[in-house]
């Protein structure tokens, strides 16, 4: 009785090895276009303090991300190409960056004006 197990045992590792090795020769595909991520940072026009919590979208999609403490942002993976940001925040008015030529990492700095 204690071969037969000590049988299967050896039969269900054997069986494990093998279908690990044939798994690690399927390839993975490669991506059709590469991304890039938009960096940039956003700032009270006036004063030049940093703005914490301001949500910059990318026009179109439903990406967005938001200032930190420092006022920086980073938004990943971004198709090259144009593209339209929107910066919005409460009490300031909605600043729109048109036309953003997206093809390496790119810097951008936003300056939002209070709204009245």
């Amino acid at each position: 009785m204690k071969r037969l197990i000590v049988l299967l045992i050896v039969s269900c590792f054997t069986l494990v090895s093998f279908a690990k090795k044939s798994d690690t020769k399927t390839e993975k595909p490669a991506k059709a276009e590469s991304s890039v991520e938009i960096k940039g940072k956003v700032v009270d026009f006036n004063t030049g303090e940093a703005l914490v919590g301001v949500e910059i979208t990318l026009e179109g999609t439903d990406t967005k991300a938001y200032t930190d403490f420092d006022g920086d942002f980073v938004i990943k993976n971004v198709n090259p190409g144009e593209c339209n940001l929107i910066a919005s925040y409460i009490s300031y008015e909605k600043s729109y960056v048109e036309k953003l030529t997206v093809d390496k990492n790119n810097q951008v700095d936003i300056k939002l004006i209070e709204s009245n």
